[in-house]
């Protein structure tokens, strides 16, 4: 039999235990209180987190509208350049072709340059959501902070990366009343990316 270490007993990992679970005691008794689940792991989903809280609805909201201006004038150019080219084909056979080719040339730099520049602003709206969500982020973080005290845990995991979890360790609706009470929908936050 190997000879014994002091503290690597069983006794030892009791005490340890109850010296853990007494640290976590007071957290857990008024995670109790508010209705938190009395645990050291939580978890969380962030898509639900974001996409439910009065801050990304608002984010949502702004951004499908000014999708949808972006998209009616995508239409409009599209009527246009439809206009063009139809015009252009029209006039095809009374023209030189060299003439006719130099104006299709034209023509066709044109609907790249538009394309490259109704992509463009594509792309800027995107990235308006993604900064939208790294302010929400940050603006929640101490809020969720708050959370894991008031429950005594140490750790919240993103739900979709645990593999087995009981319901009770969500923490998404409590995380998203908590932030609408603290920020509401940031439409006032300095800085807001949504705006």
């Amino acid at each position: 039999m190997a000879p014994r270490t002091a503290g690597t007993g069983p006794l030892c990992a009791l005490l340890c235990g109850l010296a853990v679970a007494g640290g976590f005691a007071a957290g857990a008794a008024r995670a109790q209180q508010i209705g938190l689940p009395q645990t050291s792991i939580l978890t969380i989903s962030p898509d639900r987190l974001f996409a439910e809280s009065a801050f990304g609805k608002r984010v949502a909201r702004e951004i499908e509208a000014e999708s949808a201006v972006l998209a009616a004038e995508n239409r409009r150019i599209e009527a246009e350049l439809s206009a063009e080219e139809r015009e252009l084909t029209d006039r095809r056979p009374e023209m030189e072709p060299d003439a006719f080719r130099v104006l299709a040339d034209a023509f066709d730099e044109k609907v790249q340059q538009i394309r490259v520049e109704q992509d463009a602003k594509a792309r800027a709206l995107a990235r308006r959501g993604e900064a939208a969500q790294v302010e929400f982020l940050q603006a929640a973080r101490p809020v969720l902070e708050s959370l894991m005290r008031d429950s005594g845990a140490g750790v919240i995991l993103e739900r979709s990366s645990v593999f087995l979890s009981a319901n009770a360790t969500d923490v998404t609706d409590a995380a998203i009343a908590r932030i609408d009470a603290a920020i509401g929908d940031g439409a006032g936050e300095a800085g807001n990316p949504g705006k």
